[in-house]
């Protein structure tokens, strides 16, 4: 099923203006109600969906789009990359309160009354905006759980946070074929390049003097191996971390994967920059120019990851989709 089909299934019954205003009037209570959450420590009981929501960060705002929940979205913050064609008009449409993390006095404006955070500085503490600090204001708060404290990060996580969140609002069947077509749309990809070499790839996130890249235990490790890649880095026992460039040179990867958002230079800068290094001029990626571009956002998790295995495995394998 493609992502629209499932937008379109899940718009039926959604309020006709999507301003969310009038959710808490409007939403009937599903069963299955009251539904108890555990998130990153913090254990939520929700009598009943939650009716206005802000978001911080892009991926969490995509992921309720995608569910088909316009209607109780009165706030985002914080874009990082292009949103989705498919989900663009419904996001626009959606106040911005901030360029970044809001304040918690200007979230508080939008009379929430839940906050769905993508990174943990979402919910910074030294900026004020604590869950306790959310709780004690009478708002509900979830944390995205790739931000929980766990060691690894894999797809599982994605497809678990969308089921997660289809629970609290009460369309769980929504979650359901979301996920379906996106462990569809994954294992076309992957079917695509099965059989073919593996080829290695260096992710280069940002940095000058060392590589700041992703490690064994990012999701982005097993994008790359879902996409017919390896990881160079797969030994780096972190989900981030620094290597230096001469170990880059050393492993010799035969494509670089360039992370795109805001404010950590722009690909064509960043592509430069590896094009310039003399130390880097026999690396084979580096040679030969060959470089995958990939939102940050799809790296996350969210809905975009299934996206990215398909982008992965064309820039890696391109003779297996002509």
């Amino acid at each position: 099923m493609a992502l629209s089909s499932v937008l379109l299934t899940a718009g039926c019954g959604a309020s006709s203006d999507g301003s969310g205003g009038d959710a808490k009037a409007s939403t009937a209570v599903p069963a299955g109600f009251p539904v108890t959450i555990d998130n990153c420590g913090v254990r939520t009981t929700y009598d009943k969906p939650p009716a206005r929501v802000v978001t911080i960060h892009q991926h969490p705002a995509e992921l309720m789009l995608a569910l088909g929940l316009k209607d109780r979205m009165v706030g985002t913050a914080f874009p990082d990359s292009a949103v989705l064609p498919e989900l663009r008009k419904d996001y626009e449409a959606i106040p911005e309160l901030a360029e970044k993390e809001p304040s918690f006095e200007r979230i508080l404006d939008a009379e929430p009354d839940f906050v769905y955070g993508g990174y943990g500085s979402a919910f910074a503490e030294n900026e004020g905006r604590s869950r306790t600090a959310f709780t004690d204001a009478g708002i509900d708060t979830y944390l995205n759980r790739e931000y929980c404290g766990r060691k690894r990060v894999t797809m599982k996580d994605t497809y678990d946070e969308i089921r997660t969140i289809g629970e609290i609002f009460g369309v769980p069947d929504r979650a359901d074929a979301l996920v379906a077509d996106l462990e569809g749309r994954v294992d076309e990809a992957a079917g695509q390049v099965e059989g073919e070499p593996e080829v290695s790839v260096f992710v280069y996130d940002s940095g000058d003097k060392s590589a700041f890249t992703a490690g064994g235990r990012s999701l982005g490790t097993e994008l790359i191996r879902s996409a017919g890649g390896a990881n160079v880095f797969a030994d780096l026992d972190d989900v981030f971390g620094d290597v230096s460039w001469e170990q880059v040179v050393e492993r010799r990867p035969e494509v670089i994967a360039l992370y795109d958002y805001a404010g950590a230079g722009s690909v064509e800068e960043k592509k430069r920059f590896l094009l310039s290094q003399p130390a880097l001029a026999d690396v084979p990626a580096v040679r030969n120019k060959r470089f995958v571009v990939l939102p940050l956002t799809a790296t996350l998790v969210g809905i975009r990851s299934a996206y990215a295995v398909e982008d992965l495995a064309r820039g890696l394998h391109p003779e297996s989709f002509r």
